[in-house]
């Protein structure tokens, strides 16, 4: 799928409680806003949305969808764009990560978020080391 991807690290000794931080943050610091649903044994989905009235109008219900998962020695990380969903942090991340999270996105949408995604997985990388 456009805009689907995965990172996998292994051997990084990675604390991936700061690394969900540092995505939080560097979202944050582009203009998004961001949820996190809370951390489970399954990993944590962390989503974020741009404003300004058209976006609103035209893909209110859109995000950009971040997932971590594993272990700080084998931890995947996958993005992509998913349903916004209004209640992230009191829903079950089990259930999350099955479902359809991540959905299929038009081109023009697609471009804007392959961009951010590229910039978003270079600074995990370097997060990560």
């Amino acid at each position: 799928m456009l805009g689907d991807r995965e990172e996998h690290f292994t051997g990084k000794g990675t604390d991936l409680t700061a690394l969900q931080a540092h995505v939080e943050q560097y979202l944050k610091a582009d203009g998004f806003t961001v949820q996190t649903s809370a951390p489970s044994d399954a990993g944590v989905v962390i989503q974020a949305k741009k404003g300004g009235f058209l976006r609103e109008v035209v893909a209110a219900d859109r995000a950009l969808s971040v997932t971590v998962s594993g272990t700080s020695d084998d931890f995947k990380v996958r993005f992509g764009v998913g349903k916004w969903l209004e209640h992230l942090g009191v829903a079950a991340i089990e259930t999350l990560l099955i479902s359809e999270l991540f959905l299929f996105i038009d081109v023009a949408d697609s471009l804007w978020n392959l961009e951010v995604e590229d910039k978003l997985i270079a600074a995990v990388k370097s997060f990560v080391g």
